[in-house]
């Protein structure tokens, strides 16, 4: 690649030519009850098939997805970036720790103290996990923290957005923080003294408290009183907007210098920060629930008060208030991360999305419209499913539209009446999701209409619950998934009354039906009519609905019966045509590669002489590049815009170049804890373009990374000669302009 543009046919599908020169040298307890029998949806491990184990072997999970974030936090200490995408990426940083907090250290931490004494496949013990890792979040947070004051904020303020003290407002923008206290803040202000008569109070998951001391100037007997900050206000409050000017202060300085009006006749004698974390891997036991729904409820309502997993503490408040605290909170010192300054940086996002400021953000992009959905201006716009019955086609999300894809889809088969029936799988929408209005309408107008909610989908269960409610108050049969395990497949059929009989349409795709995510996430999806695919959906919303337990699939790889075998099965063809000596080639794209036995594949794949090339956009446990082991297997990150989403996965297969998509990583929770369904794409042309994709992955030298054989990463270099390539731009670049790809096959 020699050339300031590049086309689809010139670029190289085997990366490791140039890669080589670059990198010279819960074993999981299933549940195995009566209704998954029935199902014939038992879960087989194959555990005792693990021959290798130690870190020799595997990269530790934690701390593989610590490394994870430190790549994103790359993009915020990235001057090329623009400023306002720099404190957005910061901002992702501190929420995806929050969310590492609650999940995995949470799960170690109830690991700890259930006394587990089992190791990582990796060979550490909890309490290493939980040292390494409080090792690591600290460097984490020097990092972020001084990315943000000391980089971030001053040149923040040279492009005119200024965060200040209130001691450093004039006189007339004090006033104006004076009137916002007044009326938004002190209103709904709540302090909550702690003594004899008030015992310490609930701190509430991620909320923003002030620690206060205070003194009876008449009596001198001190007290502690809690103040929560108003999660339902802005954190950085604008006092001053002029032209392409603004100045925030941050509303814990408002209310700061305002504490005083909350106890009158006290003195305060000092008041900090301080900020806690709960622990979301709280205990179900879903095998004895006699009410699924009802089980979620009361999870959601226990996480509310699970145990506390991180403190992050002003570093300047006084010893005995810390004290104070840990004891209070019931946590230990291990648990506590002291900083200077702003606490909860997650709510940099608010600065980020400031309007008027679109020159310090990206370009705003805007999907366009699928080939196959264009038609002539002049004629009348043809029914989607009159466009799918000329042939499979593919849409590449955020690239193409959501909203005339996907949502269209949804939106006509309610409307149409010879549409007969719509069954979806729910696994995360939106608030107020087009899609689901769409399924409640089509109820109301007498269509059958099933809809599989997964309402243990993490975070998403409250919201999950209320349209599942929705949804039947319309009439929509509505499931609420299977004690043991998570329907993640992304599936929506239509089954339509035509001329020759019921036909069925289907849409099986990478990513959740959610418009808002489409715009941020990188995922692809198939529509189709082809019989035995739309059977084999069919038959995987029988057995999600009903009881089918010699249920088979002539096209699909579906988990948890399934797909684990017809992945080893796959692999093990490359590793006999590497054998014979004919070419042999893997190369799978997914967000995280996790299982153990997996990973033992691809190691006696690449022993054997097979070429594996691996995108991973977060944790990957393998080990690559290791002599003897796994010399002749890549792994690649792409880190930028978009969140690689989509799930792609290509076997040579003795010449017939076999491509799959669809919802599962290779982990061991995909694969045996979670139902999904993976699609075989057969047409020709989208076999084209998902190779014209991965080509473009292989040849950024901007956003993506190589997994070196320490665990570290390192950015993509670009070759001399070579041109500045980002997959994002290019891939929005060619979607704009129309283009069509038009690449060879494959190249060896």
């Amino acid at each position: 690649m020699k050339k300031t543009s590049l086309s689809p046919d010139e670029v190289n599908f085997d990366p490791s030519v140039t890669e080589k020169s670059k990198i010279a040298k819960k074993r999981a307890n299933p549940k195995k009850n009566e209704i998954l029998k029935q199902k014939g949806m038992h879960k087989d491990l194959r555990s005792s098939n693990l021959k290798i184990f130690g870190s020799d072997y595997f990269f530790n999970y934690e701390l593989s997805w610590l490394k994870f974030n430190e790549r994103v936090l790359a993009e915020a200490q990235n001057e090329k970036n623009k400023i306002l995408e720099r404190v957005k990426f910061l901002s992702i940083v501190c929420s995806n720790l929050d969310e590492f907090f609650q999940k995995r250290v949470g799960g170690l931490k109830r690991q700890l103290l259930a006394g587990v004494k089992e190791l990582s496949v990796d060979g550490m013990t909890p309490s290493d996990q939980l040292k390494s890792v409080r090792h690591e979040v600290q460097n984490m947070i020097e990092a972020y923290r001084s990315c943000f004051f000391e980089d971030l904020v001053p040149k923040l303020s040279q492009k005119g957005i200024q965060i200040k003290s209130y001691s450093d407002l004039t006189d007339y923008q004090k006033s104006v923080s004076d009137r916002y206290f007044q009326k938004q803040v002190y209103p709904i202000v709540t302090p909550l003294a702690v003594d004899e008569s008030h015992p310490f109070p609930f701190i509430s998951n991620k909320s923003l408290s002030f620690a206060i001391e205070l003194v009876n100037p008449r009596t001198k007997e001190k007290s502690f009183a809690r103040l929560k900050i108003p999660a339902n206000r802005n954190r950085f409050v604008q006092v001053h907007r002029k032209g392409n000017k603004v100045i925030l202060v941050p509303i814990e300085d408002i209310i700061r210098e305002k504490m005083d009006h909350f106890f009158p006749g006290m003195k305060v004698l000092s008041a900090h920060m301080f900020r806690v974390t709960r622990n979301a891997s709280v205990d179900r036991n879903e095998e004895e629930a006699e009410d699924l729904l009802e089980t979620i409820e009361d999870e959601l309502r226990e996480r509310k008060f699970a145990e506390i997993v991180r403190l992050e503490i002003d570093a300047e408040m006084p010893k005995h208030l810390k004290k104070y605290l840990i004891k209070n909170l019931n946590i230990n010192w291990q648990d506590v991360y002291e900083m200077k300054g702003t606490i909860g940086l997650a709510d940099s996002m608010e600065i980020a999305k400031l309007s008027g400021f679109n020159r310090l953000k990206e370009r705003v992009w805007t999907p366009v419209l699928h080939p196959s959905l264009k038609h002539n201006p002049e004629e009348e716009i043809p029914s989607i499913f009159e466009v799918i019955k000329k042939g499979d086609f593919m849409v590449h999300h955020p690239y193409h539209s959501f909203e005339l894809s996907t949502q269209r889809f949804v939106e006509e088969a309610a409307r149409d009446p010879k549409v007969l029936a719509i069954k979806q799988t729910l696994y995360r929408t939106s608030k107020d999701s087009p899609l689901m209005h769409s399924l409640m309408n089509a109820a109301e107008e007498g269509k059958q209409v099933a809809v599989l909610v997964e309402i243990k989908a993490r975070f998403d269960e409250e919201r999950n619950i209320n349209w599942a409610q929705k949804l039947e108050n319309f009439g929509v049969h509505v499931a609420y998934g299977i004690p043991g395990l998570k329907i993640h497949t992304k599936l929506t059929m239509v089954v339509r009354e035509e001329s020759d009989g019921l036909r069925t349409y289907c849409h099986i795709g990478t990513g959740n039906y959610h418009p808002d995510t489409a715009q941020l996430y990188e995922d692809l999806a198939l529509f189709t009519c082809d019989e035995k695919l739309c059977s084999d959906v069919t038959d995987i919303f029988n057995l999600l609905t009903g009881y089918a337990p010699e249920q088979t699939f002539e096209k699909l790889l579906v988990a948890p019966n399934h797909m684990r075998k017809q992945m080893n099965e796959l692999i093990e063809k490359e590793v006999k045509e590497a054998r014979k000596g004919n070419p042999a080639r893997i190369i799978a794209k997914m967000n995280s590669l996790e299982d153990p036995m997996i990973i033992q594949k691809l190691y006696e794949a690449s022993q054997i002489g097979v070429k594996i090339d691996l995108i991973v956009r977060g944790v990957c446990r393998l080990v690559p590049g290791k002599e003897g082991m796994s010399e002749n297997i890549t792994v690649h990150s792409i880190i930028g815009r978009y969140l690689e989403h989509s799930r792609v996965y290509y076997f040579h297969h003795g010449g017939e170049h076999k491509y799959f998509i669809g919802s599962a990583d290779w982990m061991h929770r995909n694969l045996d804890a979670r139902v999904e369904a993976i699609t075989p794409i057969e047409k020709t042309e989208l076999k084209k373009y998902l190779q014209f994709v991965i080509n473009i992955y292989f040849n950024d030298n901007k956003q993506r990374w190589l997994l070196m054989e320490d665990g570290s990463y390192q950015r993509a270099q670009k070759e001399k000669g070579d041109s500045k390539l980002s997959a994002h731009d290019f891939l929005m670049n060619h979607m704009k302009e129309g283009a069509e790809p038009i690449p060879q096959v494959h190249s060896e």
